[in-house]
Order: C-alpha cells, then structure tokens, then sequence
C-alpha cells in the first residue's frame, strides 16, 4: 500500500489535528493550502508556525513532512458573494444555509489536491470536513465527498482514498484526539497557534485558542473546549 498522504491543511484546529493523524498513520506526508481571498486569511499565515511546532515537538514526526503549498485560488473569492470572503454580517440564508458558505469550495479543494496527489504519487487525501459539529455546509458531507472520491477516481483512472477522520465526531472529541495523538504538547499547538475565527481576530486570545469569540466558528470551537474539559 502507497504509504503516503496529502493533507489539506489551513491553519485551522481541524486540518492541524488530521496533519497529526496523518503523520501518525502514514510514512510521508504531504500538505496542501488555498488562498481564495477569505476574510480569515490570518490562518494562512499560522500554517508554517503549526509545522514549526509539530516539528519540535514530535521529532519522530518531523522526518515525515514533505513539500507544501498554497494554491491561489482568488477566483473562489470573486464569484462565491458570501461573508466569508466579504465584510458582510453573517445571516441566515433562504435556503437556510448561513451566508458563510463558499459554494463547491470543498469540492474544488479536493479536485486541486488530487490533481497535485496524482504528480507527487500520494495516494490518499486528508481532509478534516465533518457533519457532525458543523455549519450546515453541504459539501462538509460524507456523502458528498465520497461521491466526488468515486468521480476523482473514474476521471483520473486512479485510486484516491479521501480520508475523513473527524466527519462523525464532534469539536469536543477533535480536542480529545488531539490529546490521544500528541497529549498536551499537541493541545497546546492547537490552543495557541491554529485559527478558526470567521472574522480573522488573531489577537483575542481564549482558553480555547484565538478568535472573537461569537462568528459560528468560534462558538464551536469554545463549546467543543468546554465539553471536553468537563469531560477530562
């Protein structure tokens, strides 16, 4: 078996703690980022800290990374019209999805990845998409992206396997297999150098990591945290 992944990593609490599972399961790792102009861009700029750290801390990790890179994809941000790419309130929409969904953004993200996974000879895919403690996003689904699995693998005659490790558990389980993976030192990458706020404030700082602390992202995050510790 290919022994080697690819994993779409932000900067976010989620995508730092499958670049832990993936560097825990898998010979060589690979990771992957997107700029499309979101509002949150900060957590771009945490992405290289986060490797730093994990380096550090987990040496028997730090001889699996491989390359990285970020993918610019403003073009995303010009034609998805929602508060995650614009200075806009967030709000409910008519169809009942809040207005910070990106329309296809999962999608492209794992169509691009594959395209570099296919010329780098990475054979799985990591993302941290999950439908248990989420927005609402359609394409945060497993069975959307399984499907997009099934047409990556016909239209490119390969063999992705997209590797979902947070889809069925909720933020206060994600801490609590950041625990099982790295234990404090692994929490405390999380906690004090990832982003997740929707708003882009990375100088608020909370016992759960940085962020407002009122857009959707940070109050699943900051309730995620206290269930866990009430829970430890």
């Amino acid at each position: 078996m290919n022994r080697k992944a690819l994993v779409l990593f932000s900067g976010g609490q989620d995508s730092t703690v499958c670049l832990a599972w993936a560097l825990q399961h898998f010979e060589h790792v690979e990771t992957i980022g997107f700029d499309y102009g979101q509002r949150h861009r900060v957590e771009l700029d945490c992405r290289q800290r986060i490797v730093d750290g994990i380096k550090a801390a987990f040496p028997q990790w730090a001889h699996k990374l491989g390359e990285d890179r970020v993918i610019d994809l403003g073009w995303l941000g010009q034609i998805s019209d929602c508060a995650l790419t614009e200075e806009r309130e967030i709000e409910l929409m008519e169809n009942g999805l809040p207005n910070t969904f990106v329309p296809g953004r999962n999608l492209v993200f794992f169509m691009i990845s594959s395209a570099v996974a296919y010329r780098r000879g990475l054979s799985t895919l990591v993302g941290g998409m999950c439908q248990t403690d989420y927005s609402g996003y359609p394409d945060c689904r497993e069975d959307a992206l399984k499907a997009l699995q099934v047409a990556t693998n016909i239209g490119m005659a390969s063999n992705f396997r997209f590797e979902l490790p947070l889809m069925w558990i909720d933020k206060s389980e994600t801490f609590k297999l950041a625990e099982q993976l790295g234990g404090e030192p692994l929490l405390d990458i999380v906690n004090k150098l990832t982003h997740t706020c929707y708003f882009g404030d990375h100088t608020t700082v909370n016992d759960w990591g940085y962020g407002c602390g009122k857009c959707p992202a940070c109050e699943l995050r900051k309730a995620g945290w206290e269930k866990f510790k009430a829970n430890a």
